[in-house]
């Protein structure tokens, strides 16, 4: 239960909270707007009549978090404080809390403000405001506390962030385009990160020039997310061109991948499609390590699912492969992705096949057409993992009179 400003009851306004119930209130999160709106909420709720969280980043200050009576808090830095320079109230390892006074004509204001640092490093300002009485000693010493609590959480969500943006921009580096398939092939991928918040994946596409105009297409997921995914993902992006260069069945090279990347024990396994599509005999023969089916949708939009052998994940080294060919004429379209383009959670991985399946493509939709509808029919900004996928058409040949 709460009275009518938010405070609840059992406490008086002017409480100052104890240091349990600060580390229980902030840093619930793992991005610093979560635990600045915490940081100012909870002093709201216990000490003040009004917070503001400040927060500089690439030498600009905004305020990100206001609790309370937002016009008792003066605005952000470095506009000055009205009525003077504030005093020095006290200082915290080296953290000086600031205080003032003002007299609008009614009841007096008072407010103390804190940097919120760590290790040498100020990440903003921390205000609060209150009428009636002054802060005592215990409750500025219950202030600092909590910016330094919310200081601590804030450095762990930006040192996050910059693994995050770092493991996001290798992948994006490392799937942005597979290598250029024959001429008599047209193709577009697409990736996308399941979110920002979330560490990237393995997920991954390639194209290989083989002989006689054919192309082997791939499509695979290495499981677990971060730079240690996306590190394995390269190793077995590399190994696979090296495999494949050789022109082997696609089931021997999945044989092969499977063989040298079991003598590595560090390494992730992984689930990987083939597709060697030869356009002159229109012919795909597929190879499968634990991955999903690959669809293929008809000139009028329709879809349905392959069957294809599926052999265990790549890394196992119990090898077992096989291939499997299905015709391939110019007015399909060949769509090979990953888990996250269908898969929900708590459903069932045939009604999740289902729906791909049920979604009907533009008529005679290029490639890249292929890749959009893909992406809105089945929400895939908004999956619960990341997407790849990867769609192909055979060019048509120019009729000759």
């Amino acid at each position: 239960m709460s009275d009518h400003d938010g405070r609840p009851t059992g406490r008086t306004p002017h409480q100052a909270p104890s240091p349990a119930e600060t580390l229980e209130a902030i840093g619930t999160g793992d991005d610093e707007g979560t635990t600045c709106r915490e940081l100012a909420a909870f002093l709201f709720r216990t000490l003040c009549d009004a917070a503001a969280v400040d927060l500089t980043a690439e030498g600009r200050t905004e305020r990100v978090a206001v609790a309370g009576a937002a016009g008792l808090i003066r605005p952000p830095a470095p506009a000055p404080v009205p009525g003077g320079r504030p005093a020095v109230r006290a200082v915290d390892e080296g953290h000086p809390l600031r205080s003032w006074t003002l007299s609008p004509g009614g009841a007096p204001v008072h407010g103390l403000s804190v940097a919120l640092a760590r290790h040498g490093t100020s990440y903003g300002t921390l205000l609060v405001a209150r009428t009636g009485e002054a802060f005592t000693d215990h409750e500025a010493a219950a202030l600092h506390f909590a910016a330094r609590v919310a200081a601590v959480h804030i450095r762990h969500a930006r040192r996050l962030a910059a693994t995050e943006r770092v493991a996001l921009n290798l992948q994006r580096a490392l799937v942005a385009d597979p290598g250029r398939p024959h001429p008599n092939l047209l193709i577009a991928g697409r990736y996308l990160p399941v979110g920002p918040s979330t560490l990237v994946g393995g997920d991954w596409f390639e194209t290989v020039r083989l002989h006689f105009g054919r192309t082997l297409l791939v499509v695979g997921d290495v499981m677990g997310h971060g730079l240690d995914a996306a590190v394995d993902m390269n190793a077995y992006r590399s190994t696979l061109r090296e495999v494949a260069s050789t022109e082997l069945a696609p089931h021997r090279v999945l044989r092969q991948l499977d063989s040298l990347v079991a003598e590595d024990a560090a390494r992730r396994p992984a689930t990987c499609l083939l597709a060697r599509v030869d356009p002159a005999r229109g012919i795909v023969l597929f190879a499968s390590a634990g991955h999903l089916p690959p669809a293929v949708f008809a000139a009028d939009g329709t879809g349905r699912l392959l069957d294809v052998p599926v052999g265990p994940p790549l890394g196992t080294g119990l090898g077992g492969y096989e291939s499997a060919a299905h015709p391939f004429t110019p007015e399909e379209t060949l769509v090979l992705y990953t888990d996250g383009l269908v898969e929900r959670r708590g459903e069932d991985i045939d009604a999740s096949l289902a729906r791909l399946t049920a979604l009907r493509l533009p008529a005679r939709a290029s490639a890249a057409e292929a890749v959009d509808a893909l992406v809105a029919g089945l929400d895939a900004r908004h999956a619960e993992d990341d997407v790849a996928v990867l769609t192909a058409r055979i060019r048509s040949r120019p009729a000759h009179p």
